[in-house]
């Protein structure tokens, strides 16, 4: 994850400072094609590692393919073909992360999970925050710079992983294509944490694209300066995600959900208000917040995939990518909407991304109280 987030604090350098005259669509499209990319392979990943029955056999080519084009975009290349390695890498990077969380699931204990995924989303927070201030130091000179670190550092873990990782046995039998379309409709209850999970990262797309540029145009932050904003709220984020898979054991996972998430959307409305002094702890509160959202949602689609679980986690991650790729689309469609109706953008767009996510949990209230009394089957059909 380091290499993903360490570009944020950097967009404005590395589309417009890097290729002048670059249009507010085309600043955005620098996150959405690597999302695009994610998206493409997110659920076919699992789908076809359970076909094979083995995980390291694609997790490996991914990593070696994701290092190449981080080095390459270190490259004079035409933006066009920046954007091109921009959906590779994307693609490349969720094969490896989604398998390599299934590979967690698969070795953890029926009653460990919670505490297997908690550590997972606290090892992936921790590279995101990390990422966002090693971006903005290692590019305050040369912003490029960020991706020849993040395609050495990449070649390195793969390396690494040729020697430590090991699959372990699978007992069932591979998906079909067929089952792998049935799969949230035969376990309707998945829907909750999917649709949870696409409106949660659809505001990630928001906050790494709309938000980075906006704290260096509207509050005049450095790349330096945005990083450490952004480590704000990854911070707190990635430590408490641990503790927040370990309340999954106990209390759970759909009210820790549902809070984390009305809580998210009340940050994400007054951060349109904040200013430049008080924005780190402003950003501070919001990882706090957003700690209870990323575990629970990992651990109820572990527990309703059944057995299918690289299945169930790919179907996951593809609605994940999904909300990343349309949320910096949505938010160019939002900001030029608002000029055109001679509207003050900022910060009336915070504040419908917010609503997004109050929204989520109001619209979904019936199911959510179903699946917390009734378990995995009860939500139904309509």
């Amino acid at each position: 994850m380091l290499p993903v987030t360490a570009v944020v604090p950097l967009l404005f350098e590395l589309t417009e400072g890097r290729f002048p005259g670059r249009s507010e669509l085309d600043r955005h499209l620098f996150m959405s094609a690597n999302m695009a990319g994610s998206l493409l392979v997110a659920l076919f990943a699992g789908l076809v590692s359970d076909r094979l029955g083995r995980r390291k056999l694609l997790v490996i080519p991914a990593l070696f393919v994701y290092g190449g084009c981080l080095l390459l975009m270190y490259g004079p290349w035409p933006y066009p073909v920046q954007l091109g390695l921009r959906f590779v890498e994307g693609a490349a990077h969720m094969t490896a992360l989604v398998l390599a969380m299934t590979m967690i699931a698969d070795q953890a204990a029926g009653a460990q999970k919670g505490r297997a995924m908690g550590m997972a989303g606290a090892a992936l927070s921790l590279g995101v925050a990390a990422g966002t201030v090693l971006g903005g130091r290692i590019g305050s000179e040369a912003a490029t710079s960020v991706f020849l670190f993040g395609g050495l550092l990449i070649m390195a873990v793969a390396i690494t992983a040729t020697r430590i990782l090991h699959d372990v046995e699978l007992h069932r039998s591979a998906e079909r294509l067929g089952d792998m379309a049935r799969l949230a409709l035969q376990h309707r209850a998945l829907l909750v944490p999917y649709a949870f999970t696409f409106v949660d990262r659809l505001t990630v797309g928001f906050i790494i694209s709309t938000v980075s540029l906006y704290f260096a145009t509207a509050l005049d932050l450095p790349p330096a300066g945005i990083g450490l904003a952004m480590a704000a709220f990854l911070l707190p984020y990635a430590v408490l995600t641990y503790p927040a898979g370990l309340l999954c054991d106990r209390f759970s996972p759909v009210v820790l959900m549902a809070a984390g998430s009305l809580g998210y959307g009340c940050f994400l409305i007054g951060l349109g208000f904040t200013g430049a002094d008080h924005l780190i702890p402003v950003m501070a509160g919001g990882g706090i917040i957003a700690a209870l959202m990323l575990a629970p949602s990992l651990v109820l689609t572990v527990r309703l995939a059944g057995a299918a679980q690289a299945t169930g986690m790919g179907g996951f991650h593809l609605t994940g990518s999904l909300g990343f790729m349309l949320g910096p689309l949505l938010s160019v469609a939002l900001l030029t909407s608002l000029r055109a109706l001679d509207l003050e953008p900022y910060p009336a767009v915070f504040v419908v991304f917010g609503l997004f996510e109050i929204g989520c949990v109001v619209l979904l209230l019936p199911w959510l109280w179903r699946l917390h009394h009734g378990g995995r089957e009860s939500v139904p059909a309509s």
